[in-house]
């Protein structure tokens, strides 16, 4: 997957956390020499297991909805103390306050960089902006050879009606009938 790609789904993910009100939600971004396994934690916190499932609930419909991907696993769903939610490329821990507290999991990833939401995002729409002020290269290939397509039909439909014949076989059947009548 892409890393743009990845960042979207993040983003989406921690908009689902702001949505259902989960409390210091933190994007940390990994160094792939410390953590081979992931590219993001996305770290949220609840306030009883009722809102960290919910919160798990919106995470997983919206990247459903929005991108046809489902967790690779989720564990902890059903005590909601600690929900882990394994997207592959990234990797989403909701808490209870108390139970992040304990785990500290941002203390064991020191090497991660926390990235700002407003940034994230500032960061996805300089992406998009820069790909969209230059023309795909398929989308302008499928052009020319449909140009070129267009220009041939007119061209063959140009010269039938220059010499003025016809292009399909009823109508050369119907011609030769013509010409043998007016000949007897």
């Amino acid at each position: 997957m892409a890393m743009t790609e990845t960042r979207r789904m993040v983003l989406a993910a921690a908009e689902a956390c702001e949505d259902k009100k989960a409390e210091d939600t933190r994007i940390l971004e990994l160094d792939p020499v410390d953590a081979g396994f992931t590219d993001f934690f996305l770290i949220a916190s609840g306030s009883n297991e009722r809102q960290t499932q919910a919160i798990a609930d919106e995470i997983e419909a919206r990247l459903k909805r929005g991108f046809q991907t489902y967790p690779n696993s989720v564990e902890g769903r059903r005590q909601g103390e600690w929900i882990l939610m394994d997207y592959v490329d990234f990797v989403v821990h909701i808490f209870l306050a108390e139970r992040r507290t304990y785990y500290d999991i941002e203390r064991l990833r020191k090497s991660a960089r926390i990235v700002d939401l407003q940034q994230l995002k500032a960061m996805l729409v300089e992406k998009t902006v820069a790909a969209r002020s230059r023309p795909a290269k398929k989308a302008v290939a499928k052009k020319a050879v449909a140009g070129k397509t267009l220009a041939k039909k007119a061209a063959v439909k140009k010269s039938s009606v220059k010499t003025g014949s016809e292009t399909t076989p009823k109508a050369s059947i119907a011609r030769r009938k013509f010409a043998t009548k007016t000949l007897e």
